[in-house]
């Protein structure tokens, strides 16, 4: 993080300050955590006294987008997924209409990200989706599920930065925020299907290769079918999941009966 303050040309007021950092934040550049250097190298990165950059950070902090630990320094505060209140959240993890158009609603926007992304990734963009590619290939060889649904996530947010849109960005970060405590869990769960590794390893690498090879129309249907497929594969799994829970009682109560079947009277 030592590189993305640059040094403030004009007056260097505290206001100045609070909008460079406030641009790193919508960017996508700070995220949620990231902490910020030290005080002093800070104010040397931006070419302002100590004094102002204190100021620049309460005010930061009193806007809710800075969070100071005793100790462990200044961090970017955790805004990210607040579109939904608390009982709403509850409400749409719990309902499956909810659950089946959070993925309508991920098909469509992520579509959007991937041709975006084809049409304005730079080349550090690129460097850093062949980056994550190269370890989602390194743990899909390892069959190390858990790892596979890291990196699946960070893929996408990925795609969504490369993109260049700051709407689009924090609306996909919410959208990914909304459902995070289930997403290794349903990813487990369509991996019993299959082929589904396989399946889902090549769609993400079919993104992957529109958008570095500049294929805007290519970019959205990939995206667009790998959501598809994720509606289609959880569809089964829950079929399955449930055959397999009747299929279990069934045999439960065989064995309790001793295997007979009972005369109805």
């Amino acid at each position: 993080m030592s590189d993305i303050f640059s040094r403030i040309e004009h007056s260097r007021t505290a206001d100045e300050v609070v909008q460079q950092i406030e641009s790193l934040i919508l960017e996508g550049v700070l995220r949620a955590g990231d902490r910020l250097p030290g005080e002093r190298e800070m104010a040397k990165q931006l070419d302002v006294s100590r004094p102002i950059l204190r100021d620049a950070l309460k005010a930061l902090e009193a806007r809710g987008l800075m969070v100071s630990r005793h100790g462990g320094g200044t961090h970017v505060a955790d805004v990210i997924g607040q579109v939904f209140s608390k009982p709403v959240m509850e409400l749409i993890v719990s309902h499956r209409k909810a659950a089946s158009d959070y993925l309508e609603y991920r098909r469509e926007i992520e579509g959007l990200a991937a041709e975006y992304a084809a049409r304005r990734a730079t080349r550090e963009d690129l460097a850093m989706l062949d980056g994550i590619m190269q370890r989602m290939e390194a743990a899909y060889g390892r069959a190390d599920f858990e790892e596979e649904a890291a990196i699946d996530v960070e893929f996408h947010h990925a795609v969504g930065e490369c993109a260049h849109n700051i709407i689009l960005l924090h609306t996909l970060r919410s959208c990914y925020r909304l459902l995070s405590d289930g997403v290794f869990q349903n990813r487990l769960v369509v991996f019993a299907l299959p082929a589904a590794r396989d399946a889902l390893f090549d769609q993400h690498k079919a993104i992957h290769r529109a958008v570095a090879t500049g294929d805007a129309a290519g970019a959205r249907k990939a995206a667009m079918d790998h959501i598809s497929y994720l509606e289609r594969a959880m569809a089964e799994a829950e079929r399955s999941s449930d055959w397999q829970r009747i299929s279990r009682l069934r045999l439960k109560q065989r064995l309790e009966t001793g295997g007979a079947d009972r005369k109805l009277p």
